[in-house]
């Protein structure tokens, strides 16, 4: 995984500089670093690893809290100038194509887990290496996690990077996405 390139992007949040991480230079989905202007390296980072979710963080979809747990991030990362690793991981790992499928099997009546492996994947197939890659490239050894996920937080367990603080997100559920939170709680153990 190698820096590929680098430009500053103004956001509703600021401006922050966003870096694409690829092996190829020709790759059409790099992971991201969105690093706020206002970082400072020598302090622990505010972070969070974010997995795409095309619905959910592009069209506002209410099936999930993934495009509100960004926008919240964003604002967050803003006020303190933080750092934003955005991982082309769709799905759960699953991609979108795929994701599609598993919501009419939601639909259907099963969880977003169990959809998953009726269509022989993991109940959730994302990896957190690439994002350790990357804020070893960005310099920096301790971070404050924006996050619910257990998964991401044991990601840390064996790596020169040390969690100081994990910092909750809360949303609130809607109508929309309570089996989808409620899966989150009970299948993945996230904290709530």
């Amino acid at each position: 995984m190698i820096r590929q390139g680098k430009a500053p992007i103004p956001t509703p949040w600021g401006t922050f500089n966003m870096i694409a991480y690829a092996d190829n230079p020709a790759e059409s989905s790099p992971h991201l670093a969105l690093v706020h202007k206002s970082y400072n390296p020598s302090e622990h980072a505010l972070l969070r690893i974010h997995s795409e979710c095309l619905t959910g963080d592009l069209f506002g979809s209410k099936r999930c809290d993934c495009g509100e747990q960004l926008t919240n991030s964003l604002a967050m990362i803003a006020k303190e100038g933080g750092v934003l690793l955005y991982l082309r991981q769709e799905g759960r790992g699953i991609g979108l194509i795929n994701k599609l499928k598993a919501y009419n099997l939601q639909d259907n009546g099963l969880n977003t887990a169990d959809a998953n492996t009726h269509l022989g994947f993991q109940e959730d197939g994302r990896r957190y290496d690439v994002a350790l890659e990357m804020l070893k490239d960005l310099g920096i050894s301790k971070v404050r996690l924006i996050t619910n996920n257990p998964e991401k937080v044991a990601a840390f367990e064996y790596s020169s990077i040390e969690i100081v603080d994990r910092v909750p997100i809360v949303i609130p559920t809607k109508e929309e996405n309570e089996e989808y939170i409620k899966t989150k709680k009970e299948v993945f153990g996230h904290f709530f």
